[in-house]
Parts: structure tokens; sequence; C-alpha cells
């Protein structure tokens, strides 16, 4: 007999790989119209690789992206 399997939220920070001093490992591409909004409403938003989260942050020039929304960025603008 198995238990039954439990989906939780992802509760890390923006929805991301973090590393131990909590700094988020890789930044995600989301549509620009959703970034505002979730940014004040706080509204969840979802990423090209599929991750679900609210802006909390925005990435510096040179942050890591993570590499599966990048695939998808290249094969749509490709």
């Amino acid at each position: 007999m198995s238990a039954p399997t439990q989906v939780r939220p992802d509760t890390r920070p923006e929805g991301t790989e973090t590393t131990s001093d909590d700094t988020p490992e890789v930044f995600h591409y989301v549509r620009k119209d959703k970034i505002a909004e979730s940014a004040v409403m706080g509204n969840m938003v979802v990423a090209l690789c599929g991750e679900v989260f609210p802006v909390t942050k925005s990435p510096k020039p040179g942050s890591p992206v993570c590499p599966d929304c990048k695939k998808v960025y290249e094969r749509m603008s490709g």
C-alpha cells in the first residue's frame, strides 16, 4: 500500500532555485505586460518554462537565466 501523493505549491522566492544565502540562482522569462501587474497586485505569473510565482525582484544585467526559459524563448524568436 502506498501513500497518496500531494502536490504542494513552490514556496521558494520567485519560484526560482536558490543558493544557500537565499539569492535566486536563476531568473525566468515572463510576459512583459504581466510583470508590472504582478509586482503591484501580487498576481502570479507563468514563466516560459512553466514556473508559477509572484514577481518580487527584477534581475540585474548579467543575471543567470533559467535554461528552460531560454530554450523556449529561442524557439519562439528564431
